[in-house]
């Protein structure tokens, strides 16, 4: 007779006599009683919702309570575990936002790792013995950069704004440029805004009031700056007569937001930086830019066109330029601002820029990275060298790994009695292109080559869900119908991780 519901739980054991179990008592020793008491209480928490749910019989229940040990442990272990996990991205964003976005050199974990395991000079002058800056660190690399490839076609550096009580900033002073750094972009932005127009107007045009990640929109940003929005133009036209036609007293900023994230095609207009400079500089205001990714190096190397990088920016004449320092430059996440050294410095001494600066590991990964690019070496920098692989270079990839994959899998359905040629895993190759994401260049596409994947007994939603459940996770991408992995995001070493993974599941 079948044991009723009641009878089934009477047969759980309690926490208490778990803790005593032999196998798990050394359990307890090692990561502590809170710990396994913890992992005790969800695994019998599971059992219970089963039996509530008339999952279980009496028979199923009795072999789930004999590997009860086991479980308790496999619970352990994931609980204990770090939540924050390395995954394959076989998807061909480069810039995959919700995994991170840019991974980071190796010398950026080496400077970090070098800093951080002992004390460092953040914030200390070794020459002097004196506190020092901790902007120090990239600025020096920020500058050599710019100085170094600043020259050919660059128009000389602007004159700092006019004293003013809107500026404050001498007319005769010639600028150099600098650099400091906050947490993102998003700060960047509001540190540049509350700082510069804070109780007055920023005149931006309706076609660049974007929205970015996570919901965030730039007129929201510019509420909490204290600056009041000045609309002009429309969402598809706007000239440089709209901005100065609206100019006023109140006016304290020109602000320009490249759309990184979308493309606006058809009847469009919309001013050049230069005409906006220009403007900005006869009326005696500052031009800010929001450049969202910002490059260092020169994107139609790439093939990826009409995307501006941050040198662009300022040899149109743009006093501040803001960027994030984890998308197109392939560092950690940060917000840069570069810009004429007498705004920049009033950026600085904004106790907001406190409040928003960053820590000695960003620091530490930023300037291993800008060292890279001061030494030419950009093949160090991960998704420099993911953006200059070529369609050919992956396809000799992705051709030795569908060649292992039908290999492994046709043997393994011989050796369970499927007929010979009839895999349950069949992989392909096809034509496909790689993306850079992160909300850069929206319209700029990369020729790659794809393995397609097609399991029989699988949905292609199914096979990629038993990828993100390998160790580490595969994180690939579905369309029609099929599983498909670029391996223009994954690390050669770990092609033959997939490999090994996709056998288990043939």
């Amino acid at each position: 007779m079948p044991a009723t519901t009641s009878a089934l739980f009477q047969k759980l054991p309690s926490t208490d006599e778990l803790l005593q179990h032999p196998q798990l008592r050394s359990r307890a020793e090692r990561d502590g009683h809170a710990a396994l008491a913890d992992a005790i209480r969800a695994v019998l928490a599971r059992l219970r919702e089963q039996i509530a749910k008339d999952r279980l019989d009496e028979k199923s229940l009795d072999l789930a309570l004999a590997g009860l040990p086991d479980a308790v442990e496999r619970q352990l272990r994931q609980s204990l575990s770090y939540s924050l996990r390395p995954v394959i991205n076989a998807t061909g964003v480069i810039l995959h936002t919700n995994l991170g976005r840019a991974p980071l050199a190796s010398s950026a974990f080496d400077h970090i790792r070098q800093t951080a395991l002992a004390y460092s000079n953040l914030e200390f002058d070794l020459a002097t013995g004196e506190r020092g800056k901790r902007d120090i660190h990239v600025d020096r690399l920020f500058q050599k950069l710019f100085a170094e490839h600043g020259g050919t076609g660059a128009p000389p550096l602007q004159a700092e704004h006019a004293g003013t009580a809107t500026h404050g900033c001498p007319a005769d002073q010639i600028s150099a440029l600098a650099t400091i750094i906050v947490n993102n972009n998003a700060a960047a932005v509001l540190l540049a805004l509350n700082s510069l127009a804070e109780g007055g107007e920023v005149i931006v045009s309706r076609g660049e009031l974007v929205e970015i990640g996570g919901s965030f929109r730039i007129p929201d940003v510019m509420s909490k700056s204290q600056a009041t929005l000045r609309e002009v133009g429309t969402t598809n036209r706007t000239r440089v007569d709209d901005y100065e036609r609206a100019i006023t007293d109140r006016t304290r900023l020109l602000l320009r937001v490249h759309r990184s994230n979308f493309a606006i095609t058809g009847f469009t207009e919309q001013p050049t930086l230069i005409e906006l400079a220009e403007l900005a500089r006869r009326r005696n205001l500052p031009l800010m830019e929001d450049l969202g990714s910002g490059a260092l190096f020169d994107l139609r190397s790439v093939g990826i066109a009409n995307e501006p990088g941050v040198l662009d920016s300022l040899r149109a004449g743009v006093d501040l330029v803001t960027y994030s320092g984890d998308k197109l430059l392939g560092g950690p996440q940060s917000g840069l601002i570069t810009g004429r050294a007498g705004l920049v410095a009033r950026l600085r001494s904004n106790s907001l820029f406190r409040a928003l600066r960053v820590d000695k590991l960003i620091y530490a990964a930023l300037e291993a990275t800008l060292l890279a690019y001061v030494k030419g070496d950009h093949a160090a920098v991960p998704i420099l060298r993911m953006m200059r692989l070529s369609k050919d270079e992956i396809a000799s990839r992705a051709e030795v790994l569908t060649a292992r994959i039908n290999s492994r899998t046709s043997q393994g359905g011989q050796q369970r009695g499927l007929p010979t040629g009839s895999p349950k895993l069949r992989a392909e190759l096809c034509d496909g292109e790689s993306v850079i994401g992160g909300g850069a260049a929206p319209t700029a596409v990369l020729p790659t080559r794809l393995i397609a994947l097609i399991h029989r007994d699988l949905s292609a939603d199914d096979l990629c869900r038993r990828l993100r459940q390998a160790d580490p996770p595969i994180i690939a991408r579905v369309e029609d119908a099929r599983v498909l992995l670029d391996l223009r995001t994954v690390f050669p070493a770990q092609d033959s991780v997939i490999g090994d993974f996709l056998s288990s599941v043939a």
